[in-house]
């Protein structure tokens, strides 16, 4: 029973992912290390081979753009951020997410409310 509740959180995680980043993109410009371990700051653990497709991808649909920038600690860094029609998808996914969150408070409340009436 334990590995269909992680499988199920897992499953969950992967399915706001690309919420999470833009939403901390949206907060300003990242490097990849940066945005994983603001996941892991939060239990969204990801690993370079799931972000940097996801990343990718976003940056194709023009959700994301990128430039390089020196380090002081080593090789330059690709900074992603966010495009104008990220922040149009950020604003979207905001709506959606509000919509699904109030959705699954009113199925728990009822659920709550039919188990007090037995």
């Amino acid at each position: 029973m334990e590995n269909i509740a992680e499988n199920s959180k897992t499953q969950m995680r992967r399915g706001v992912l690309e919420y999470g980043i833009l939403l901390i993109l949206g907060q300003g410009d990242e490097y990849a290390s940066s945005i994983i371990q603001k996941l892991k700051d939060v239990n969204i653990i990801v690993v370079e081979g799931t972000l940097y497709p996801l990343l990718i991808r976003l940056k194709n649909l023009g959700l994301l753009s990128y430039r390089w920038e020196e380090s002081p600690q080593g090789p330059p860094r690709k900074y992603y951020m966010i495009t104008e029609s990220g922040r149009e998808q950020l604003m979207e996914l905001d709506r959606t997410w509000e919509e699904l969150v109030s959705s699954i408070k009113t199925i728990k409340d009822i659920h709550v409310n039919n188990i007090q009436d037995l």
